[in-house]
């Protein structure tokens, strides 16, 4: 274990040991802290929920719906984005509309979704894709744009077409913007599906912790909110997993573990070979 793991371990016993004595004590300085549950009855309460089927359901509901509305959003997303920023009849024809659906706020579309869906589970999965979709496309749009022509330049002139500047050079050279895109998605998809089960859920983490609230059953409040930060922490963390195994070729930080430091895109080293020099580029 490293410095750091022991430096974040210690801020988070802090934070909870804090927790605990605010709470056994029922301080009331500005905040109150008495009707507060102690860091123990959380815990007991977490351990009797994981004991149970429903918080297993409820968990496998959540993780479906923001696990079908985030990849639907990041096909969708990158495709717009790309299109957006490669095309101006494309982006003549889809920028005005989502540029005045973009600050529409996400939960703010329930409604649209009750009406517009047949059943709840649709609409929270609509909701969820429309929370990633917008990050997505904007930074994908945004990146896109920022790419040198020189990159693109150097593929044409050795022979390669739309789809060759396509798939060996814009997308491999937006990616990291892409990533960026597809972090502060799964954010804000987490936030918007809890809403979503919250108001118009059957079953899931949100919906079930909406319940604990009208029961006044907080320590099972607290547990429902240390499920959300868990799962949004976990998927968080996969989806930056992810981009460091499809950046490899990026130059890193001398303290990230396992850099590997490149100069040259996968498309761009593949230019510089000889053979490809000799007889255009390799298929």
């Amino acid at each position: 274990m490293t410095s750091r793991h022991v430096v974040r371990a210690l801020s988070l016993a802090g934070t909870l040991g804090l927790w605990q004595l605010l709470t056994a004590y029922d301080v009331n300085l500005w905040l109150r802290f008495e009707q507060f549950p102690t860091v123990t009855d959380v815990a007991r309460a977490f351990g009797d929920r994981i004991g149970s089927g429903t918080y297993w359901q409820d968990l496998t509901d959540s993780l479906t719906r923001i696990v079908t509305g985030f990849v639907l959003a990041a096909v969708a997303g990158v495709a717009v984005g790309t299109a957006i920023a490669r095309s101006r009849l494309a982006a003549d024809l889809l920028g005005p509309v989502l540029e005045v659906l973009r600050p529409i706020p996400a939960i703010a579309l329930v409604p649209v979704a009750i009406l517009l869906f047949p059943s709840n589970e649709q609409g929270i999965v609509f909701i969820t894709f429309t929370a990633a979709f917008f990050p997505v496309m904007v930074s994908t749009r945004h990146a896109v744009r920022a790419l040198t022509p020189v990159w693109e330049e150097a593929v044409l002139t050795m022979g390669g077409g739309r789809a060759r500047v396509l798939g060996s050079v814009v997308l491999p050279g937006a990616l990291p913007g892409i990533l960026g895109g597809l972090s502060v998605g799964i954010g804000v998809s987490w936030i918007c599906v809890i809403s979503a089960e919250m108001i118009s859920g059957e079953y899931g983490v949100g919906y079930r912790t909406w319940q604990d609230y009208t029961v006044v059953d907080y320590p099972g409040v607290f547990v429902g909110m240390a499920t959300i930060g868990l799962l949004g922490w976990l998927t968080s963390t996969a989806v930056e997993v992810l981009g460091r195994r499809l950046t490899r070729w990026l130059p890193r930080p001398a303290g990230d573990a396992g850099a590997r430091p490149r100069t040259r895109t996968p498309a761009l080293r593949r230019a510089a070979r000889p053979d490809s020099l000799r007889g255009g580029v390799a298929p």
